[in-house]
């Protein structure tokens, strides 16, 4: 696997969640457009991640795609966990139609409706239903091989 998949230098997303009582974001490089009529994403929060636990309670998820010059902004939501410190209190952001959490500063952002919930091994796949986006203009993308050397906000297996 590692041979193919070392091979494709993925954009890097936030995706962010509530679930009414808190919310969350990490940093996800698992996330595809699965269905083009109707549109429809599949986004894959690891089992690991203080979002995941979050966005399994969430009505709706904020999609995030982060520009080349966001390395920053991956770095806080990618090396720090949300079972210490709220990462969303260190950005601008504002509530969504769908009650996401929206960051104000990305290339492209996608808020929409989880429509559904999957096992994937050690990530939760969910099947998101797009019901708003706009761009904020960043050049260029921010790739995998730019975050690689992250390290995660806590060990694995500490959940």
């Amino acid at each position: 696997m590692s041979a193919l998949a070392g091979r494709v230098d993925y954009p890097m997303f936030v995706v962010t969640a509530s679930n009414g009582a808190e919310t969350s974001g990490c940093l996800v490089g698992f996330l595809t457009q699965c269905s083009i009529l109707p549109a429809r994403l599949l986004v894959c929060l690891s089992k690991e991640n203080h979002t995941a636990v979050v966005a399994g309670g969430a009505s709706a998820l904020g999609v995030h795609l982060l520009g080349r010059d966001q390395r920053p902004l991956a770095s806080l939501f990618g090396a720090r966990t949300g079972d210490r410190e709220d990462k969303l209190a260190g950005v601008r952001w504002h509530r969504g139609t769908t009650g996401a959490p929206l960051l104000d500063d990305c290339a492209a952002w996608v808020e929409g409706t989880v429509r559904d919930r999957f096992d994937l091994g050690d990530h939760i796949g969910h099947l998101v239903d797009p019901v708003a986006g706009g761009g904020g203009g960043a050049p260029g993308l921010l790739a995998y091989s730019q975050v690689r050397d992250l390290q995660p906000g806590h060990p694995p297996g500490e959940r």
